[in-house]
């Protein structure tokens, strides 16, 4: 009983002393309590880590390289050797036919002096001298070189009342060689005989030379 009332009275004085805020009371009360001792059992854990494994993978370099291609540029040589001229072949005129006043070149011959007429073929006579009448004076046949232009075998002059002019062969404009008067004068047109006409007309071409002389 008096053991019981010791130990309320060190539990009282242990609490006013605890109130005032002075520790040391309370470390002195604390060390009169009797402890009692607790064994806690440690549990120690152990975890197993998997080692890392690291795997790097290098990306494989491609170096691709371009070599531009090389070009050559060949300067030519001057060239010191002149071309030589080729030789000029003058085409020569042709001369005058022969028996005829006119050139080698004409097809139909006609001499308005000498009032005759021939058919040429390269530069020889092959039919007449035949005989022609020309223009009368006012329609006096023009000298000079001419060409075939067209023909008719049955014209009619449609300048003066369609008179007849068979076998017609125009070489320059309105004028012609054709079948007619050996005796009159004509209106600038060449007058042959009926078998002159024909021959003539048969014989010449449209583009033939027709060389008129005086």
């Amino acid at each position: 009983m008096g053991k019981l009332r010791a130990g309320l009275a060190a539990v009282a004085a242990a609490g006013l002393l605890g109130a005032c805020g002075t520790s040391e009371g309370a470390e002195n009360a604390a060390a009169q309590v009797p402890t009692t001792s607790s064994t806690t059992a440690t549990t120690t854990t152990t975890t197993a880590v998997a080692p890392v494994v690291q795997t790097t993978t290098a990306a494989p370099t491609t170096t691709t390289t371009t070599v531009a291609p090389t070009t050559t540029t060949t300067k030519p040589k001057p060239t010191t050797t002149k071309p030589k001229p080729k030789p000029t072949t003058a085409t020569p005129k042709p001369g005058p036919s022969e028996g005829t006043p006119c050139s080698a070149a004409a097809r139909a011959c006609i001499d308005l002096s000498a009032n005759q007429s021939w058919l040429l073929s390269g530069g020889k006579v092959v039919y007449g001298p035949v005989p022609i009448t020309s223009g009368r004076p006012g329609y006096l046949t023009p000298p000079g070189t001419f060409r075939v232009q067209w023909k008719d075998i049955d014209h009619k002059s449609s300048e003066f009342d369609d008179a007849p002019m068979p076998y017609s062969v125009f070489f320059n404009g309105g004028i012609a060689f054709h079948q007619g008067s050996l005796k009159v004068k004509s209106h600038g047109c060449i007058h042959l005989s009926a078998a002159a006409a024909k021959q003539f007309y048969n014989s010449l071409k449209v583009g033939d030379t027709v060389q008129v002389v005086r």
